[in-house]
């Protein structure tokens, strides 16, 4: 891939980190002046401090309090979203802390998240608890994923293999869509911006007596931009069509037993660049979740899960077509005894891969253990799990963590643990494949200072994660005397890598305006030469406010970026940046909402990805009519 350099003219990203780390030192400084409560939560969203009691599933797949957890998590909710104004997931998750994004071109284009350094496909990511992934190039497809039908995002960093299974490296991200609750509430949305993007969404969700429902369809598109700058591709715009729908339908058959089922399809048709053709890719990505929850006693409860989802991705003109599917089963046991938390847990996981000429399978089936204490200024969790995959064989993995409350409103952290990334179906078996590679594995180990009060949090990570047996394309070697393709080189188990670094982020309210501020210091390199990993920069920082005025939120944040390298030689710079965006929403009745946003203000030339451009200046105005009966 060729990359050109960004343009000098825009704001060094340096200055903007500095600013920003004074910032949030300034943060930490004012929230340890107020008064602190009994009892820290977890961690801090990115607009908000979470309640005391604001429940979260992801850290150990069952329902817990912020308080109960020792791991590094964060939570958008549909507010933020909607404030957002982003058209895609990773421009929400970018604000968060640890997360880091590369893009090929607009927001349709082939899109990777780096969490805490780590490769897109070192995140586990679920759907309203149904896994998603792709065999061919591992990981999830972040812009397949409608950001317009999402209602809760939580987001763990660090590895969960012990409760989650093969992938969960760096971390998971959970994404929930809206579930019906008492009353009616139907939505009609529309909203238009530069690039001629334009959304409409509606929708309708509510409970009465024992059922509970929620639907909601989402259709947008844009003409966009040039994807590609080299000379060679084709000057077009590449615009998109995005046509999303879903559904969840629950079912309280009495004061025990509850009946899930959710549903989410997408489609897309979006243009990008390598000749002069129109090229264009064709992506379509469905989930299917049947869920029975039983409360057999006051103690002891259960959860069967039935899932499956496709991911398929093609290409025209130039001919390519590959299709995942995934299908889940679940059985998760979780029995509480005063502070004492067990579960047990039996998951099977079976892939399928069709990417002509490889039509292969697998099976990884599992058994998880897990044992929580909550008790005064402690928390302990611990968890163990053993996958036995149909190929390679089994993987154990495990767990620790401890918190400790110090003082009022503080608690350290400590934990580690282990974990694994079974090779894709189509790096073993494609032309360019190694049957026998062997799974990528880590072990890592993490520090955390946390502290919590009212509408103010702080918090402070330290971590470090070493991956062995990393999975890298290599050239022609001897290695890859089996390769059959028509390029030289081969996927083999050649690569170790460190993902170490520093978060801290904090927010806080000073006279009415709302405050925060996260600061990425990290050093994701490839220990075979010493080199930083590609697209990913070693400084990150993100510093916004909000406030109340005269009927109306309004609000600013600025993303910096220091530099990063293109490719994996360390030779092809890509120069650092900082984005300035303002945002405002209103009432104007009770029913309406207006959502304005401006994005890149000083209309900031950079790039992610060398050859790839980026939207520069856009503006986005929604309208929203959301009654509730």
């Amino acid at each position: 891939m060729k990359h050109i350099s960004l343009c000098n003219r825009a704001i060094d990203a340096r200055v903007a980190l500095r600013r920003s780390a004074l910032a949030l030192a300034v943060l930490a400084v004012c929230s340890a002046q107020a008064q602190v409560a009994s009892e820290p939560p977890l961690q801090i969203a990115q607009y908000h401090a979470p309640a005391l009691n604001e429940m979260v599933v992801t850290a150990t797949r069952t329902e817990q309090p912020l308080t109960d957890i020792v791991a590094d998590v964060s939570i958008v909710d549909r507010e933020t979203i909607e404030n957002s104004g982003a058209t895609g997931l990773v421009d929400v998750l970018a604000r968060l802390p640890g997360v880091q994004f590369a893009r090929n071109g607009g927001p349709m284009g082939s899109t990777s998240l780096y969490l805490r350094g780590a490769e897109t496909r070192f995140t586990a990511v679920y759907i309203d608890g149904v896994r998603v992934d792709s065999q061919a190039s591992g990981g999830a497809s972040w812009e397949a994923i409608p950001l317009s039908l999402v209602d809760r995002i939580e987001v763990l960093r660090g590895p969960a293999a012990a409760v989650y299974g093969s992938d969960a490296v760096a971390g998971v991200v959970q994404i929930f869509t809206k579930k019906g609750e008492a009353g009616v509430s139907p939505y009609v949305g529309v909203g238009n911006g530069t690039h001629r993007t334009w959304k409409a969404e509606a929708g309708v969700s509510g409970a009465s007596g024992a059922v509970d429902y929620a639907i909601g369809l989402a259709r947008e598109g844009s003409k966009g931009f040039s994807a590609s700058t080299r000379a060679t591709s084709n000057p077009d715009r590449d615009g998109y069509t995005s046509t999303a729908a879903n559904a969840r339908l629950g079912l309280q058959v009495n004061r025990a037993h509850r009946l899930e089922g959710t549903l989410l399809y997408s489609d897309s048709d979006s243009g990008y660049d390598t000749s002069k053709a129109d090229d264009r890719s064709l992506h379509r990505l469905q989930t299917l979740g049947l869920a029975w929850q039983a409360q057999w006693t006051e103690a002891y409860k259960t959860r069967l899960a039935v899932t499956d989802s496709r991911d398929r991705y093609e290409t025209q003109p130039s001919p390519y077509l590959t299709e995942t599917q995934l299908r889940g089963y679940l059985f998760q046991n979780e029995w509480r005894l005063g502070n004492h938390q067990f579960t047990a847990a039996l998951e099977r996981r079976e892939d399928e891969l069709q990417n002509a000429p490889i039509d292969r399978s697998r099976a990884q089936n599992a058994v998880a253990l897990g044992y929580g204490l909550s008790a005064g200024a402690h928390t302990l969790q611990l968890n163990a799990r053993h996958d036995d995959d149909s190929e390679f064989g089994g993987k154990s993995t495990g767990s620790a963590a401890y918190g400790y409350a110090f003082a009022k409103g503080w608690r350290a952290t400590a934990s580690l643990g282990s974990a694994f990334r079974a090779p894709t179906l189509y790096q073993r078996f494609s032309l360019y494949g190694d049957a026998s590679l062997q799974p990528e594995t880590s072990r890592n180990v993490e520090l955390g200072l946390k502290w919590a009060q009212d509408a103010s949090s702080f918090s402070a990570t330290v971590y470090r994660n070493k991956v062995s047996n990393l999975i890298n394309w290599v050239g022609s070697t001897g290695t890859c005397a089996g390769n059959s393709g028509p390029f030289p080189g081969c996927y083999a188990n050649v690569g170790k890598a460190r993902y170490e670094g520093v978060t801290v982020a904090g927010v806080t309210r000073l006279a009415g305006v709302q405050l925060y501020a996260s600061l990425d210091v990290q050093n994701p390199k490839n220990l075979d030469n010493g080199k930083l990993l590609a697209r990913r920069a070693k400084r990150h920082a993100t510093l916004g406010a909000d406030t109340q005025l005269a009927g109306w939120t309004l609000g600013g944040e600025v993303q910096a970026n220091s530099q990063r390298w293109d490719d994996a030689a360390n030779t092809r710079r890509l120069g650092g940046y900082a984005l300035f965006n303002l945002y405002a929403s209103t009432r104007l009745a009770r029913d309406y909402q207006v959502v304005a946003r401006i994005d890149n203000l000083a209309d900031k030339d950079y790039q992610v990805a060398r050859d790839y451009a980026t939207a520069g200046r856009t503006f986005y105005v929604g309208l929203k009519w959301s009654p509730k009966y």
